[in-house]
């Protein structure tokens, strides 16, 4: 039960695997729909069942080693699970491996942005999502998935792209005009285009550590997660994005949230395992053996 159903333990190792993929069971704070707390491991039993060829790259990617560590299980409050997720997140990241993290609901992000910015120097965060995420608290937690953004530009003031918002508060639209360390790209003027794309990559910094909120993408594709807001990115644009990121940026670290697990609906659990792998082959491009397939 590792992702990519890696049969070869010389790719799937702790000690030979350059990637690891971390499963988080959470979903403490959820306000809407449930079923992230079980979305991880649905996305890992999904992509044992996707081809570990990327034909786009022309690359065997899990030849780099993927290994799957063990499910972080949901602690007693959300101020445990963030500080419990920080320390090992900041283990994690001590073991010079790039760390992809598989939710849960998005506050989890929050504690893996932290400990990759205590690594890496000059980090800027690209969000993809629905929301903003930029409530100080919400629910009576600052720790909430409403907040995860809050934590990330307020808190540790972290400059960061914000791509597909089309769900926003008054109290977070009144943020906005304090000059946060923020640029949001707003669905309703980039979904269906990708001419935003370059500007938007250009505004981040050299290190940057991507955070894909799965309900950034349109519902039509992706229906089964917490609040599923109509009107947002569709898939090749989405691709284009990280391609184009991880071709000028250096990606340190990712985690791809929010998808709600429901029983006998197994397409968007095979999607999120595909943009996952499909993001580690733009990120690792010349790292990865190749077939040899001419690739136009």
């Amino acid at each position: 039960m590792n992702f990519g159903g890696i049969e070869d333990e010389k790719y799937s190792s702790l000690d030979t695997a350059e990637i690891l993929v971390w499963p988080v069971a959470y979903e403490g704070t959820v306000s809407y729909g449930t079923g992230t707390e079980a979305g991880a491991m649905a996305i890992v039993d999904a992509s044992r069942n996707m081809e570990l060829y990327e034909e786009e790259t022309d690359a065997e990617v899990y030849k780099l080693g993927i290994h799957t560590l063990a499910e972080f299980k949901p602690r007693p409050t959300p101020a445990e699970m963030m500080g419990d997720l920080y320390e090992e997140a900041k283990r994690l990241v001590g073991l010079d491996k790039f760390v992809c993290m598989l939710g849960g609901e998005h506050s989890v992000s929050a504690p893996v942005i932290r400990a990759h910015a205590e690594k890496y120097e000059n980090l800027s965060v690209l969000q993809i999502d629905a929301h903003a995420d930029l409530r100080d608290s919400y629910d009576g937690t600052e720790h909430s998935h409403a907040s995860i953004m809050a934590r990330v530009v307020k808190d540790l003031k972290i400059p960061s792209v914000q791509v597909g918002i089309r769900s926003i508060s008054s109290e977070e639209a009144r943020s906005l005009k304090e000059g946060l360390p923020t640029r949001i790209f707003w669905a309703r003027d980039i979904v269906g285009r990708t001419d935003w794309i370059d500007d938007a990559v250009n505004s981040l910094t050299e290190n940057v550590y991507l955070t894909i909120d799965i309900d950034g993408l349109d519902p039509s594709i992706v229906p089964t997660t917490g609040t599923p807001e109509p009107g947002g990115l569709g898939w090749y644009e989405t691709l284009e994005l990280i391609r184009k990121l991880a071709g000028s940026k250096r990606v340190v670290g990712m985690d791809l949230v929010e998808y709600s697990y429901v029983p006998g609906q197994d397409a968007v659990a095979f999607l999120c395992s595909k943009l996952v792998y499909k993001s580690l082959a733009y990120i690792f491009r010349e790292q990865a053996p190749k077939v040899g397939l001419a690739v136009v």
